[in-house]
């Protein structure tokens, strides 16, 4: 405790003890080096809104280069997801088409950075942004990514880092497509989701719908996929009453099972087995061992008996006396 002498007018002076004060801490130490890199940050940032002021967006000029671009085949073919979970199906737009709509938009800056990882934890913690510079329209999510995959229904624990690195990427870029999503237009991402399912709808040139059913059944088989699958995907239709919709979707969902975003048993649960199927194959090793049926041979007419010292023409000999048997026994000869 230190003490104090305070001062009154007229009277003696009375000390008063006071609590001991901290001191006031010194300022962290930043190093060249972390200072160089906050100023480079704050000097871009303030260069990227002057730009952006300076050169605004034109909403015609990128409404014409959003519909040039979803008209491509190659694009088009990348710009949606389709799975199943829970006996439902989600789809929606995948991160290709959030970065090219972002990139016609212009003045648009998206990103994520992995904030902290730790091993000891086995988690991570990510955060994904989207900046609309011109407009200072900005959304961001930060998330806690574990080091856990569910592949089915035991967990597995990630250990390498490029497995960490891989997950963080995946759950990362899914929040970085939502980021940008929530500051584009949405009039803007409705007509290019709908532009890229009419590109979708027309397939590549020159190749008949009939061939196509034929290719995505064939893409499929090479997956191990089987047509009674497929069918029970589109409804339960058989691929003669398949649709131009139903052909765009399993092949959304081919693209999507290329890319590794889902499990082939996520998006194909194994089939189910009828009663009368299982009772059909209990019946066949049965039926495979059981005995056949003795059939009874003819019995042969009974030979007729010779009388004896009668000439057998076909013989070309007498029938000895006292033998009376069947003349075919001397067909074989002497013994």
């Amino acid at each position: 405790m230190s003490t104090n002498t305070v001062a009154t007018r007229g009277r003696q002076a009375t000390p008063v003890n006071l609590p001991p004060v901290s001191p006031v801490p010194g300022t962290t130490r930043v190093s060249q080096g972390t200072a160089v890199e906050m100023s480079r940050a704050a000097t871009e940032v303030l260069a990227a809104i002057q730009v952006a002021q300076a050169v605004p967006r034109s909403i015609v000029a990128a409404r014409a280069e959003m519909q040039e671009s979803c008209t491509q085949l190659g694009l088009a073919q990348r710009a949606f997801y389709s799975y199943k979970r829970g006996g439902e199906t989600i789809s929606g737009p995948t991160i290709y088409l959030a970065q090219e709509l972002a990139r016609v938009w212009r003045n648009v800056q998206y990103g994520m950075k992995q904030l902290s990882v730790s091993e000891e934890a086995g988690e991570s913690e990510i955060e994904a942004y989207a900046w609309d510079v011109q407009t200072n329209s900005r959304n961001s999510t930060t998330v806690i990514v574990s080091h856990r995959q569910y592949t089915g229904a035991t967990p597995k624990d990630l250990t390498s880092a490029r497995d960490i690195y891989e997950n963080n990427a995946n759950v990362g870029a899914r929040r970085m497509r939502s980021a940008i999503y929530r500051i584009l237009p949405r009039w803007f991402t409705d007509e290019a989701e709908e532009l890229c399912r009419r590109t979708l709808a027309q397939g590549k040139s020159g190749v008949r719908f009939d061939q196509r059913v034929e290719n995505v059944i064939a893409d499929f088989a090479r997956a191990s996929i089987t047509e009674r699958q497929l069918a029970d995907k589109v409804g339960g239709r058989p691929r003669t009453e398949w649709t131009t919709d139903d052909v765009v979707d399993l092949e959304i969902l081919f693209r999507t099972l290329s890319r590794r975003e889902i499990r082939k048993e996520d998006a194909f649960p194994p089939e189910r087995v009828t009663g009368a199927e299982i009772r059909a194959q209990a019946q066949a090793p049965a039926a495979q061992h059981a005995t056949p049926p003795t059939v009874q041979a003819p019995t042969p007419p009974a030979a007729t008996a010779r009388p004896e010292g009668d000439y057998d023409p076909e013989l070309g000999m007498t029938i000895p006396p006292g033998v009376g048997v069947d003349p075919s026994e001397y067909a074989q000869g002497p013994a």
